[in-house]
């Protein structure tokens, strides 16, 4: 029978391990039907060889997050994209960007579930090995923080996605099944989301034990746990909980480490323009050059304001920015106005007849935006936090130093605020503007459970009626609502997961 790892081990993943571990499995398919023998040996004998494992940065820095993507007011679900190009948006897009529990449990895509769990076995399969492998004591060290580090980050997505926020309220509430080994025999029920977060903070407080930066040799090195990595993620972590002290603390330290941001003034630039026929007539697509490679990794790997590489995937190629977020951009002097609001990108995606033209937004090629910590994200915690405390000249100071590399030269680059609930907002904003899609989802848990109500955020769209397989425009548009306190924080745990652990994984209750 299946069981939980059966769902979350793919053969690929399987396949990935061949050369470096000897895997006592018949095939994909008998490992996919079968519970795998407990004589199957993983034999790894050095720590060279866990290096190796942790240095393909291709099993982990893909986050495929429909909930972050399209569940938020920065993603537009507009009936008059439907109605032009009614593919513009899957099905399991529609469920998301209106909070749907009926129907979404039986759709498998855009499910970080199995990819996060995948790399949480993956630091498991470290930590269990360290004690017997052969190598220096410091490559062990290194090793056990590193894979602390990826197990602490993959539990904070899972229990972003999957578990209501963590509240007095809701910390008994069901969280997530804790994997703290290879074993199958380990327990797969759900534990409280308290539980959840003392792992991640346990983890945590390895990771920070790492004793290597984020440069060596000259090179940004940070497919891997690195010292101003892990104080990047500790920063996002406390921010999250509404610490706005040690948030702060980390975020200096990440600064203190690397502090170089990409000017948008001088070091972006177009890339390949697109072209694409409408009504007869070519229309140029220009595009930041961070678009023009799919599967060449250089230009993600170079982009120099990352602390840790990680970026948000999304299969269907069009983040469409919902007009709210489009507003918020100065469209005349914000240059990240000017290279990721792709104007016409409907025309690539397919909305050419009849024609309608509405932009995406595009980082690095059609489906990829920095989702670890960065630079701008530290930046943007640090004014953050010095405006939760009160300190408003230094926050304006500190989200302005972002701004400066990112907007045209001249009064239009810095903002001003004069009271503390001014500064908060306008740094909302700019976090809107500097990473959208990849930190809204999480920002608004925290803003609702926060004790400054002037931030709460209650999410509302209007759009058609639909079924499990078909949206239903016949019946007009219809006002889909997700309050402050709603359930629906928690996204429905996929079927294919409670059904693979034979029930003991239990669903989300709404």
């Amino acid at each position: 029978m299946k069981t939980i790892y059966n769902a979350l081990i793919s053969c690929k993943w399987m396949l990935l391990m061949t050369g470096m571990f000897t895997v006592c499995l018949t095939s994909c398919n008998d490992f996919l039907d079968e519970k795998p023998s407990k004589t199957a040996s993983l034999v790894v004998t050095t720590t060279d060889q866990l290096q190796a494992l942790l240095n393909n940065y291709t099993n982990f820095f893909r986050e495929s997050n429909g909930t972050y993507i399209s569940s938020t007011d920065d993603y537009g679900l507009l009936h008059p994209i439907y109605d032009a190009r009614p593919m513009a948006y899957a099905m399991y897009a529609v469920q998301l960007a209106t909070w749907d529990t009926q129907y979404l449990p039986n759709n498998v895509l855009a499910n970080p579930w199995p990819e996060e769990y995948k790399k949480i076995f993956t630091a498991n399969m470290v930590l269990g090995n360290i004690d017997r492998v052969t190598g220096s004591e410091q490559d062990k060290k290194q090793l056990i923080a590193d894979a602390h580090f990826i197990r602490a980050y993959s539990y904070f997505q899972l229990v972003n996605t999957y578990c209501l926020p963590y509240t007095e309220q809701n910390k008994q509430e069901l969280g997530l099944p804790i994997k703290k080994s290879v074993s199958f025999e380990e327990p797969a029920q759900r534990q409280t989301v308290a539980d959840v977060y003392a792992l991640i903070e346990s983890d945590l407080a390895e990771a920070l034990k790492i004793e290597i930066p984020l440069q060596q040799s000259g090179r940004l090195r940070h497919w891997r746990a690195n010292t101003a990595g892990v104080h990047g993620f500790a920063a996002r972590y406390y921010l999250s909980r509404n610490d706005y002290n040690q948030a702060l603390s980390y975020a200096d330290k990440a600064l203190a480490e690397h502090s170089s941001l990409v000017d948008y003034n001088t070091e972006m630039r177009y890339g390949r323009t697109g072209n694409v026929p409408v009504n007869g007539v070519p229309v140029t697509i220009n595009y930041p050059y961070t678009h023009d490679n799919q599967s060449d990794m250089t230009d993600m790997l170079n982009w120099k304001e990352f602390l840790y590489f990680r970026s948000l995937s999304h299969s269907s190629w069009w983040y469409v920015p919902s007009p709210e977020l489009l507003d918020l951009y100065d469209k005349e002097n914000d240059l990240r106005y000017e290279y990721h609001i792709v104007e016409n990108y409907s025309y690539d995606r397919g909305a050419i007849n009849p024609a309608y033209s509405y932009p995406g937004y595009i980082f690095f090629f059609k489906d990829r935006l920095p989702s670890g910590p960065t630079v701008a994200e530290m930046l943007l915690i640090k004014a953050e936090c010095h405006a939760r405390l009160d300190q408003v000249g230094t926050a304006m100071n500190a989200v302005n130093q972002l701004r400066a590399k990112r907007l045209k030269p001249g009064a239009a680059v810095n903002l001003l605020a004069s009271t503390k609930d001014e500064a908060i907002r306008k740094i909302l904003e700019e976090r809107r503007r500097e990473m959208p899609f990849t930190h809204r989802w999480q920002d608004i848990r925290r803003l609702n459970n926060n004790d400054y109500a002037l931030d709460d955020v209650e999410l509302t769209r209007q759009f058609y009626s639909y079924s499990s397989s078909s949206v239903e425009r016949d019946g007009g548009l219809k006002t889909y609502t997700l309050p402050k306190n709603s359930r629906r924080y928690a996204a429905p745990i996929p079927q294919t997961e409670i059904i693979s652990s034979q029930g003991v994984i239990v669903q989300n209750t709404y």
